[in-house]
Formats: C-alpha cells, structure tokens, sequence
C-alpha cells in the first residue's frame, strides 16, 4: 500500500509541476478535462486517485504524456 500512496504522491506533484509549467490554473486545467475545479485540486493534491478516463483527459488537457506523470 505504501508504494501505491508514493506513486499517488509523486504523480501529483509532477501534475503541479506540468500545469505550472504550462502556467496554466487548476481551473482552467479541469475545465479542459472536463471536470470539477475541486476534484482536480484533490487529484494535484494527492487526496483522490482518478479513473483512467480521468487520469486521460487531465494529460491531454495539460498536452503532456502518460509517462511524464508515471515514469520514475
């Protein structure tokens, strides 16, 4: 269990990081993906594990790739 709460942890921050970079809000980046401002603040913040439908709409609204939030 742990490893999984360190893989939610670091997959958060490299979302913060991405959307920063992007200099984008948490706002403008949920209603890219096409969900609520606060789910995807709970999401950068480690607090909730999205769907993959979730998780896929996020990457694309931010223009990244899965690896650049998953990879080591």
């Amino acid at each position: 269990m742990t490893d999984d709460k360190n893989l939610i942890e670091r997959a958060a921050k490299r979302l913060k990081k991405a959307r920063q970079a992007k200099k984008l809000t948490q706002a403008e980046v949920a209603r890219k993906a096409g969900i609520s401002e606060n789910h995807y603040a709970q999401i950068e913040r480690g607090e909730k594990n999205p769907s993959l439908s979730t998780f896929t709409s996020i990457i694309k609204a931010l223009g990244i790739s899965s690896a650049e939030i998953l990879g080591k």
